[in-house]
């Protein structure tokens, strides 16, 4: 490539990235922004190697962030970079930062702002067809692109003024902070109080809350009270904003006082070479500081002993002085170790590990090593280390088997400090929380108890509140009917003055709002005579050395109600991938009524949906042939009303989203419905219309589920009642098949499925494979199932 003349560098950086464009899959606000920013660059004079290399850097992160393949992103940036570095070599030989210069005539900067935007007009660096066609909302933040600014300016400042090695960890999503490491956002959000904190009240009383997410608003003068110690459980509809009111008050933008630490549990983290004890201690960081200060100090006292020891002049008061400093901040170091158990933080994190299903040799591989909901689980992992005094847990049950809910429950019920989880899971919340905080009309409303108890309460308030707010218009009609009549009679003159004063002072009530109540509907199918799905003698495994499903025997009819439990990695969600012939088995054979049609609905169903379409565009593309109205109708009768049907799936919640994946399901017609997790992101109105319409189907379900309450309301296959006390309440009466390694095989299960869905009795528990695979059978007394 022949030298770039300096002025052509800025053309030839802004022509190079709008073509990129038509390649990489990016908002065409993120390809204005990186367009200018990097042309900008290139126009300035002079540029060192560090400011464009740190602005590829940026540049590379936020394309990938905002969705543009990492190989296209990398190639564009090895691309911009030679025009870098051919642009430096055009520099005339001497160049370099000048002073000031004198200008021949003043220049106007709004006048230049102008011709500046008119000339990106002209040479085509805006894309006016793609502006004026754009009808749906970008996915990139402005204030997002802002705080990356910053971040990147600070960045370049810490460069020049060689201040500390940043850590770069690998971008952890316990707090999902963009382009930040962990740890300094760690220290950032909860500054270390050397004793400072150890008195204080760790109490949370904020008054006046006013919270907003992209332009809506989510709360309204409200007040947070968090009462230390205890675990509140946050309720309330898809899309209400309890998601972010927890990343409000991880970030701090709600002012909670800096001495009370905070962690919040979103995402999974991002594997690398770390093994997973090793994640899990590097979390508190901390400990990880103070222990490294330890040393540092520990080494610098060894020195002055040397130096004091070769020394003719002995100790001098310099020396002293600085050694009585070192053994002060030794002194506090050991305290504060002390108190976090610093001695105890292996035993402990191997411990939590060991009790969310990690084994001995499973806590020494690397993170990388671990699928999605592993890496969950070790993010929780971290978090439960930290012992934070504010625990954020957002939907914690969502990634994990059965006895990893029971061991979070069980180690939730004994944390010391304050915890506040968004769930839906109202076993997981009857078993943890304390009190109950429903957010709801941007207000937070606070209640005593678990869940069952807030329910209750709940109702009997809303009852309350309209029974009131009647009472008192009918003495506000009373009242003002007197008044009407009687203001201008002479007589009666000074009581209507009376009855106008007491009509000022009543307080406003508001008429409670009615919660409207879901319903999902799948449509009614003709019948099919069996056998409809049967599974005969399969083994499936990804290669022949390591079986996941051995021997399976299954019979799926019209009326069946099948729940599927184990834990993570056993094989539930290949075994219904081998249902539905997205797998093909190594041995044994899947065979399938002719005319069957098929509801599967995926863990990661969201991957489905086109996030740019609304939920009625996806379905005229997937499903011609009907009229709008038509598809709404239907979108209707899974909660998607009103112009929630109109806007693009992106900007649905969770909840929302899965609704749209119910309707689509409902458009296929289906015989049988295959689920895996179909509860995860439902809330409770939801997991409740996805109950009653499940019971009234006319055709079979088969479905993957950890949710208690949703399994035992819904199937009716196999019944596992006591595995050992403590499991009792969140596992009496479940309803299981136990789709493990060795499980479906063994002659009592089949027994059962022979024997047309006969229940089982206490204490008839099949292999389930989560410890030593053991079988019990009536005879035994009491469950030796340790978790």
């Amino acid at each position: 490539m022949s030298p770039v003349a300096i002025p052509q560098a800025s053309q030839e950086v802004s022509t190079i990235v709008k073509d990129a464009s038509k390649k990489i899959d990016v908002d065409n606000v993120v390809i204005d922004y990186i367009q200018g920013y990097l042309a900008d660059l290139a126009s300035d004079d002079p540029v060192d190697d560090e400011s464009y290399v740190a602005a590829l850097d940026f540049a590379h992160e936020l394309l990938v962030d905002a969705g543009g393949d990492d190989l296209l992103v990398a190639a564009l940036c090895e691309k911009l970079s030679e025009i870098f570095e051919e642009r430096e070599k055009a520099r005339p030989v001497g160049t370099g930062e000048k002073g000031l210069q004198r200008l021949d005539e003043a220049v106007q900067i709004g006048a230049q702002s102008k011709f500046s935007a008119a000339g990106n007009l002209l040479a085509g660096s805006v894309d006016l067809d793609a502006t004026a066609s754009r009808k749906i909302e970008s996915r990139v933040d402005k204030k997002k692109l802002e705080k990356a600014e910053k971040k990147l300016k600070a960045k370049l400042e810490k460069r020049h003024e060689g201040s500390l090695v940043k850590i770069n960890y690998e971008s952890s999503k316990l707090i999902e902070e963009d382009q930040q490491a962990y740890e300094e956002f760690y220290m950032q959000v909860n500054p270390l109080q050397m004793g400072a904190s150890k008195n204080k009240s760790k109490d949370i009383k904020i008054d006046g809350i006013d919270l907003f997410f992209t332009g809506k608003r989510i709360l309204s003068d409200a007040s947070l009270t968090l009462s230390y110690g205890r675990r509140y459980g946050l309720t309330g509809i898809n899309g209400v904003g309890k998601s972010t009111l927890l990343r409000a008050l991880s970030r701090r933008e709600i002012a909670v006082p800096t001495h009370i630490t905070i962690l919040h549990v979103e995402q999974e983290i991002v594997g690398d070479e770390t093994t997973a004890i090793q994640s899990v201690l590097d979390a508190d960081v901390w400990r990880k500081y103070l222990l490294a200060e330890q040393d540092r100090i520990t080494a610098k006292l060894a020195e002055i002993d040397a130096k004091v020891a070769e020394s003719k002049e002995g100790v001098t008061r310099a020396i002293e002085k600085e050694r009585e400093s070192l053994d002060s901040d030794l002194s506090d170091i050991h305290v504060k170790l002390a108190e976090m158990d610093a001695d105890k933080a292996e035993s402990r994190a191997a411990s939590i590990l060991a009790g969310l299903g990690f084994s001995p040799e499973g806590q020494k591989q690397a993170t990388k090593s671990f699928s999605g909901g592993w890496r969950m689980r070790l993010a929780l992992a971290r978090a439960l280390f930290c012992k934070p005094d504010l625990l954020l847990l957002d939907e914690p049950s969502n990634m994990l088997d059965v006895p990893s809910i029971a061991f979070l429950a069980n180690y939730l019920r004994g944390y010391p400090s304050t915890v506040l989880v968004v769930s839906h899971d109202r076993s997981f919340l009857n078993e943890v929380a304390t009190d109950i905080i429903h957010q709801h009309s941007e207000r937070l409303d606070y209640y005593k108890g678990n869940f069952d108890s807030f329910y209750a309460t709940k109702e009997e308030r809303h009852k309350n509140q309209v029974r009131e707010y009647e009472r008192q218009m009918g003495e506000r009609k009373h009242l003002q009917a007197f008044i009407d009549k009687f203001r201008y009679n002479a007589a009666k003159s000074s009581e209507a003055q009376s009855r106008i004063k007491k009509l000022e002072k009543m307080p406003v009530l508001e008429l409670p709002e009615e919660e409207d109540k879901v319903t999902f509907k799948f449509p009614d199918v003709e019948g099919l005579s069996p056998p409809i799905i049967q599974m005969a003698n399969v083994t499936f495994g990804y290669n022949t050395e390591k079986t996941i499903l051995k021997s399976v025997d299954i019979d799926v009819q019209m009326d069946s109600r099948i729940g599927i439990i184990g834990p993570n990695g056993a094989g539930k969600s290949t075994m219904l991938k081998l249902l539905i012939e997205q797998l093909t088995p190594l041995k044994g054979m899947v065979q399938r009524h002719p005319r069957l049609r098929l509801g599967y609905f995926a863990q990661h169903h969201v991957d489905a949906l086109d996030l740019s379409a609304s939920p009625v565009t996806f379905m005229q593309k997937n499903w011609p042939g009907k009229q709008d109205e038509e598809y709404r109708r239907h979108l209707g009768n899974f909660g998607i009303v009103g112009m929630t049907g109109l806007q693009p799936i992106r900007t649905l919640s969770g909840g929302q989203k899965s609704r749209v994946a119910f309707a689509c399901l409902g458009l296929q017609n289906p015989h049988i419905l295959v689920l895996d997790e179909p509860t995860n992101h439902l809330d409770l109105g939801g997991l409740d219309a996805l109950t009653d319409a499940l019971k009234n189907f006319k055709g079979g379900v088969i479905l993957v589920s950890h949710d208690v309450t949703f399994l035992n309301s819904v199937c009716t296959m196999v019944r596992l009642r006591s595995i050992r006390r403590r499991l009792l309440r969140m596992l009496e009466s479940l309803v299981l098949l136990s789709s493990i390694r060795h499980g479906l095989g063994c002659g009592c299960e089949r027994g059962a499925w022979r024997s047309k869905r006969r229940r089982v009795t206490n204490w008839e528990v099949y292999r389930c494979g989560w410890k030593e695979n053991k079988i019990y059978n009536k005879r035994t007394s009491q469950s030796q199932y340790d978790f």
